[in-house]
């Protein structure tokens, strides 16, 4: 059955990293139905280059834009959209890996993403497209990435959500979010690579399994960026909003009633 689970786990990972439901969240919750709850940081490691590889597969003629004109507005955006989170996670690192280890506040993360998604997706629509995005856009956007640190706090609903709140079309404002997503993914995975080299510790479940749900959460990533970029030029953010909704309440009915 191990490769079954690292198929699913991987999927799930590729799916929720880029629909806005929140992967960290959903993570923690398949880990502890497989039991994996000890394998935690080198499968998110591995989770997180999967998704990596399937948004810069989406993106690489942007990555090779910017890697030919290093200070290009683009590069600018990027960097202003990032800022945020990195001095949020250096700032409150502690407790948030507190938060992220006991889960305590899954549930009501959750119900806090479905709040955002159902208030962003009832305000007018905007007409921005890429080239009218400015500097003070991308920090505002940055600074609701910064929140998503959060384990259930989806990272891709919440720029998502910042991005309409600025007036950004909905079309680019998935665009923008999940090109936003490369360095925030790649600042991920490299502080989860210092914490895996200073613990030196050997993964708690085969390479195999890591191996596959790698691979899946790449294939499941790519497919979730692509879907999610057109169906938000006519679809809704209110079904996430109504299914994080529906999920808190479940998280929340199991940590708080006794059986």
């Amino acid at each position: 059955m191990e490769w079954i689970q690292a198929i699913i786990l991987g999927i799930l990972q590729g799916l929720t990293e880029f629909l806005p439901i929140s992967s960290t969240g959903h993570l923690f919750l398949g880990r502890i139905i497989f039991g994996l709850e000890e394998a935690g940081l080198f499968l998110d490691t591995m989770l997180h280059i999967g998704t990596l590889i399937a948004v810069m597969v989406v993106y690489k003629d942007e990555l090779l834009s910017m890697i030919k004109k290093p200070f290009s507005k683009l590069s600018f955006l990027l960097i202003l959209g990032t800022i945020p989170a990195v001095v949020i996670g250096l700032l409150c690192k502690d407790f948030f890996e507190e938060i992220s280890v006991s889960g305590r506040t899954i549930g009501w993360e959750f119900l806090a993403t479905g709040v955002v998604l159902w208030f962003a997706d009832s305000i007018k629509k905007g007409a921005k497209k890429m080239n009218d995005i400015t500097y003070g856009d991308a920090l505002f956007i940055g600074v609701f990435q910064g929140m998503a640190i959060l384990p259930a706090i989806s990272r891709s609903g919440l720029t998502i959500a910042a991005s309409l709140f600025r007036k950004l079309d909905r079309e680019t404002a998935a665009y923008f979010s999940f090109l936003l997503s490369i360095p925030a993914i790649s600042g991920a995975i490299v502080l989860q690579s210092f914490e895996l080299v200073s613990g030196i510790k050997t993964p708690e479940v085969s390479y195999t399994f890591l191996l596959i749900a790698t691979m899946a959460s790449a294939v499941s990533g790519y497919i979730a960026v692509r879907w999610m970029i057109h169906y938000l030029q006519k679809g809704s953010l209110k079904i996430f909003a109504i299914y994080v909704w529906i999920l808190g309440c479940i998280v929340l009915y199991f940590q708080f009633i006794p059986f």
